[in-house]
């Protein structure tokens, strides 16, 4: 079976594309992203920000660390102090390496005295937390010890929760349409109904709020449309987290294993637990409620995600190299540097390729799969045209160089998988 037609896992396909690395000296589940994984990252920040401000959204940044004393305030020590990293003395505190990023929202929120007319409140930061996962379970870039999450935290009134989660679930089924993860179904993940559970202190929170929550978020599931999307919703008893039921986006690799890939949850506890209020219409100071929101996810899963679903051939707009420009012979370098150049001054992503055969070379292209292989002989210099191939789309042609230039910046430009070549090229 060839490379292309077996199912790799992204840790083999980086083999080829060079994405990440490991190294024992800075620690297991801990990867360094090389310049074309750094190039994946970036598209899908960016992504996750033009996402956020779109819906709403305003930036903020927050320290790695905190006090210990944060994380028992926010209920993170009791229940989750095992998968965290153990605290370090400094200056007379203990410092704990973040498990979460909500602590630190929900005291950017008290900092300042809020009306009811300021909410929602949507906060959102692309921020690294930290989880001490034992090194049984780590795996490339699907699980490791320091995750980058495009994080969200909405602040909102009781009667804005159901239209905030619909909000956020509708942004995060578009952020998978864009990356063309298909989404498997969406999960409520909800509190294990059993006697042993109910009022457990496995979970923080009221029964009564715990159902409320419930209530929002499969009302925010149908205003979200899933029903219209082909999307079903499945209850999921036990898998909620511990300050709340959540909505979870299920998608299956390419070995059937399930993953979360976005999420939406409601949180009546955490801003309990802060004293975060809003001053209501009749002077009076009302709890609010906060829902987390991913839309585009982690980092590393996300990119372990795509790598494997693409089988490292990815969309035009996600590619590291766009287009691997190749001369023949020297007799074209010329011509190929002024279409590279002509690539780079677009904001595009060309790799210009002379070392070798013209065969090595193209055999190199495509087992980087770098997304089109652009090669220039005399008869193309001669015209300004290059020959095309672009694997995915299984087109091969001439295109004038300065229709490849406009053809592949409004496909990235728009954030698509591939160029829309034309049926016939005349602009030779």
């Amino acid at each position: 079976m060839s490379i292309e037609a077996a199912r790799l896992d992204h840790r083999d396909l980086n083999r080829d594309l060079h994405v990440f690395a490991t190294d024992p000296l800075a620690g297991a589940g801990l990867p360094l992203w090389l310049p074309d994984g750094a190039v994946i990252r970036e598209e899908l920040q960016a992504l996750a920000k033009d996402l956020a401000r779109a819906d709403g959204c305003q930036g903020v940044y927050s320290p790695v660390l905190g006090k210990r004393a944060l994380y028992e305030r926010s209920g993170h020590w009791a229940k989750f102090s095992d998968d965290m990293f153990p605290p370090m003395a400094v200056g007379g505190d203990e410092l704990v390496l973040r498990p979460a990023n909500c602590p630190h929202h929900a005291l950017i929120y008290a900092s300042a005295q809020r009306s009811w007319r300021e909410l929602p409140l949507r906060l959102n930061e692309l921020a690294a937390m930290f989880r001490a996962e034992r090194s049984g379970v780590l795996s490339g870039l699907s699980r490791v010890r320091q995750i980058n999450l495009d994080d969200t935290h909405v602040f909102c009134r009781p009667d804005q929760v159901a239209a905030e989660a619909a909000r956020g679930l509708r942004a995060a089924l578009r952020a998978q349409e864009i990356l063309g993860l298909p989404v498997d179904y969406v999960r409520l993940s909800l509190r294990d109904d059993s006697p042993a559970d109910l009022g457990s202190p496995r979970y923080l929170g009221s029964t009564a709020q715990w159902q409320v929550a419930e209530a929002a978020l499969r009302d925010a599931a149908t205003g979200a449309g899933l029903a219209e999307r082909g999307l079903a919703l499945t209850d999921a008893p036990g898998e909620a987290a511990f300050y709340g039921p959540k909505l979870d986006l299920q998608v299956r690799d390419g070995r059937g294993q399930e993953e979360t890939i976005a999420t939406v949850q409601v949180d009546f506890s955490q801003p309990e637990r802060f004293g975060l209020v809003y001053d209501a219409p009749d002077g009076s100071r009302q709890p609010v409620i906060m829902i987390h929101r991913g839309t585009v996810g982690a980092m590393e899963r996300v990119t372990a995600a795509l790598l494997e679903r693409y089988q490292g051939r990815l969309p035009l707009w996600l590619a590291p190299v766009q287009v691997c420009v190749l001369p023949v012979s020297d007799g074209q370098d010329e011509a190929a540097r002024r279409l590279t150049d002509g690539l780079l001054a677009a904001g595009l992503r060309p790799r210009l390729d002379v070392e070798g055969s013209l065969g090595a070379r193209i055999r190199h292209a495509r087992q980087r799969r770098d997304h089109l292989i652009a090669v220039l002989g005399a008869a193309e210099t001669a015209t300004r045209t290059v020959r095309v191939t672009d694997v995915a789309a299984g087109f091969t042609g001439t295109v004038g160089e300065e229709s490849l230039i406009r053809l592949v910046g409004d496909a990235y430009a728009a954030r698509r998988p591939r160029a829309d070549w034309p049926a016939e090229i005349t602009d030779v």
